[in-house]
């Protein structure tokens, strides 16, 4: 049995990070391949979506959605990539595999690998890479999993913020204007971030400093 694990939703300054393991026996691997799985940023969000439900159908798969306020909370304690590998170890914890396949989210794959295997209640093979998810088609899967429940998640966040300011979302990450647009709105707005946003991003530190220069809000106006 072997096992591919990462995730998708890292780096947004809304919304979860959500990670996924899928597990294989080694005699399925040529029916994952027939399905032609690749990294997840490869395929259309339909494409994902197909190859999505195809997986879930023929592999045994979990998924582990980290919401915006635990990261916030278990970064008090630990760094991103800390976390991201106790998450990893939570996942692989599930059901044990003789290898698991991780998409390394550290500069040093081999510490990422060693805290992954700290977690795990059992030794096993680890094998920990950069783009991973580009060399490993049971990582592609578990890339595809994630992705396609963080884009459900976004989904439904968006769903209940959007119609409070009439504006969209967009992606989640700090990267995306209109995610950028949306919460200096939505400060603008209720003097507060909106739900489901990552506090302890820097992009909100900026923009909090940004509204307070430019005395958009009242005097006297405290943040939450």
């Amino acid at each position: 049995m072997i096992c591919g694990i990462d995730e998708a939703g890292r780096g947004p300054v809304i919304g979860p990070m959500v990670v996924a393991g899928v597990w294989i026996p080694g005699a399925a691997e040529e029916e994952l391949l027939a399905l032609n799985v690749k990294d997840s940023k490869k395929h259309s969000p339909k494409r994902r979506e197909e190859l999505s439900a195809a997986i879930a159908e023929q592999f045994y798969y979990r998924l582990q959605v980290v919401a915006a306020e635990d990261i916030d909370s278990l970064r008090g304690a630990m760094t991103l990539n800390e976390l991201e590998a106790h998450v990893f170890a939570r996942i692989g914890s599930e059901k044990r595999a003789g290898t698991y396949y991780l998409d390394s989210a550290s500069t040093s794959e081999a510490w990422f690998g060693e805290r992954f295997q700290a977690g795990l209640p059992y030794d096993a093979v680890v094998v920990s890479r950069h783009e991973a998810d580009d060399t490993y088609p049971v990582v592609s899967a578990a890339s595809i999993m994630a992705k396609v429940e963080r884009d459900r998640q976004v989904d439904m966040i968006a769903g209940e913020l959007e119609p409070r300011l009439d504006l969209p979302l967009g992606s989640g990450y700090p990267s995306d204007s209109r995610t950028r647009q949306f919460l200096k709105t939505w400060m603008q707005e209720y003097g507060d971030v909106p739900p489901y946003t990552r506090r302890s991003w820097k992009t909100v530190q900026k923009l909090k400093g940004e509204l307070q220069q430019d005395t958009l809000f009242e005097p006297g106006h405290r943040y939450k």
